[in-house]
């Protein structure tokens, strides 16, 4: 018999708002609240808002946090000196598999906090302990179920939660990109997973009921994960269990950028099989030449042999089915290949990422 469907403290305030809800990596979460297009225009043009509070907050601390961190994650957390900085990274296994991608949050040398995805939490929760205990480190390790997360996105966003939450704005005004402030009562970071400007708030469990309503009051539109997908595909950002997996390389899924290799003396988990000669592979965006809709484990026909898409979707903002595809080493932007629909040749574009930057679209070839 099949386990009960996680929840989170919002799963009534979709239901009550008309949401659809789905199975997504074993949490009941909103697939969408009538309208997948209104939901991803809203982000595009104005404000829209996620319920995140699935993924998982884990704080790490001790005297050798940093040195922790240091091993277990594929970026070096040395760049990370300023309070609240963040950093994207993929947490790998021995062979250089991507055990999940994350951000991690660096407050100071002895508190830091990872985000870490719903779906691999569990997996992700062993392995950190099994890395602390193999490397005998003094480390602590804390998920924090007891916390809640809002990303709420688009051009008018910060003004939105500003509206919503007064007390917020001095401390968030001037908050750079890719960076966090921990309040009293809550922590907000800007950063997201959709390609436009905006927050992801974490609250107590007990307060994201109230954030949500106050932010529906002024007019941010919630959102769910059908639109989060379109979004975050037009942003080019991968998805975990789609664009990779522990099966796959960072170089094999166009996430080279998240390793760091600089520092001879860093001996991160995967790295020794990173520098070993990995089959070589290329990832990029696709887009269709003629009508039809990309989904993931399309092959792909190339110059230079057979390709797989790892996902794909219709495009709101461009109008055309776009995606994302590991290819054979050798292939180029701007290459004409070809997708197999159901059995049908359908010519397509390879083109670099993103496809839509800053609400607009990006212009390939």
């Amino acid at each position: 018999m099949s386990s009960p469907l996680k929840r989170t403290p919002l799963a009534d305030t979709h239901l009550a708002a008309g949401a659809r809800m789905v199975d997504f990596g074993g949490w009941e979460m909103p697939v969408h609240y009538g309208s997948q297009i209104e939901e991803h225009r809203h982000v595009r043009q104005a404000a829209g808002m996620f319920d995140v509070s699935h993924m998982l907050n884990v704080d790490v601390s001790g005297p050798d946090a940093k040195a922790f961190l240091q091993k277990l994650l594929a970026n070096d957390v040395s760049r990370l000196t300023q309070p609240g900085k963040a950093l994207y990274s993929c947490m790998l296994n021995p062979q250089g598999g991507i055990i999940d991608d994350l951000i991690v949050y660096h407050f100071s040398p002895v508190q830091w906090r990872l985000v870490v995805n719903a779906g691999t939490a569990d997996k992700d929760l062993a392995w950190m302990q099994r890395v602390a205990y193999a490397s005998q480190l003094d480390v602590q390790i804390e998920p924090r179920r007891d916390l809640a997360m809002i990303a709420i996105q688009g051009p008018d966003a910060r003004a939105k939660v500003w509206s919503a939450r007064p007390a917020w704005q001095s401390a968030t005004e001037s908050l750079p990109p890719f960076q966090a402030v921990m309040l009293p009562d809550a922590m907000v970071a800007r950063t997201g997973y959709t390609g436009e400007d905006g927050f992801e708030v974490v609250v107590s469990a007990d307060a994201v009921v109230s954030l949500w309503h106050d932010l529906v009051a002024q007019g941010v539109y919630p959102c769910g994960l059908d639109a989060r997908d379109t979004l975050r595909l037009e942003a080019g950002m991968n998805l975990y269990g789609q664009d990779m997996d522990d099966l796959v390389t960072p170089d094999q899924s166009g996430l080279t950028w998240t390793v760091s290799l600089k520092d001879t003396t860093r001996d991160f988990v995967g790295r020794q099989a990173l520098e070993q000669v990995s089959k070589p592979m290329s990832f990029m965006g696709i887009k269709l030449l003629e009508r039809g809709v990309m989904r993931s484990h399309m092959n792909v026909r190339t110059s230079k042999g057979m390709g797989e898409v790892t996902s794909g979707t219709m495009s709101p903002t461009l109008g055309f089915s776009i995606g994302f595809a590991r290819l054979p080493n050798g292939v180029l932007p701007g290459e004409h290949v070809e997708v197999d629909i159901r059995g049908k040749w359908v010519p397509a574009q390879l083109c670099k990422l993103p496809f839509v930057r800053n609400g607009q679209p990006v212009i390939h070839g």
